[in-house]
């Protein structure tokens, strides 16, 4: 399953009511690159399609195709302040080779959104 860190759902929330954004609900994807590595992608989605998987964490709804689950599967969506005042989005996902484990909870991770 994927999952949502309570201060990635809270800027997720506020960035819905920013922009008037009735549903909290993202649709999260991943690719892997040639040379291994996974790409991601997030955004706001207002349309869900017949096969989309769907998840609730922290309050918050993800869609994810059933293509990109078996990526996905175990990875978490964080909100983390990598230098000071600079905040972004991170995936830890064990599923990927470049992952390293955070020393602490709110240590960062190697891919930013």
């Amino acid at each position: 399953m994927f999952t949502v860190s309570p201060a990635a759902a809270e800027q997720i929330m506020a960035s819905a009511k920013e922009a008037n954004i009735e549903k909290t609900v993202i649709r999260v994807a991943a690719r892997r690159d040639d040379d291994g590595s996974i790409q991601y992608a997030m955004g706001f989605e207002d349309h869900t399609k017949d096969n989309d998987l769907s998840f609730n964490s922290e309050g918050v709804t993800i869609l994810i195709s059933p293509g990109n689950i078996e990526l996905l599967n175990g990875a978490k969506l964080d909100y983390v302040e990598l230098e000071p005042g600079q905040f972004n989005f991170i995936f830890l996902n064990p599923n990927d080779p470049e992952h390293v484990p955070p020393k602490d909870e709110s240590g960062p991770s190697e891919h930013h959104f």
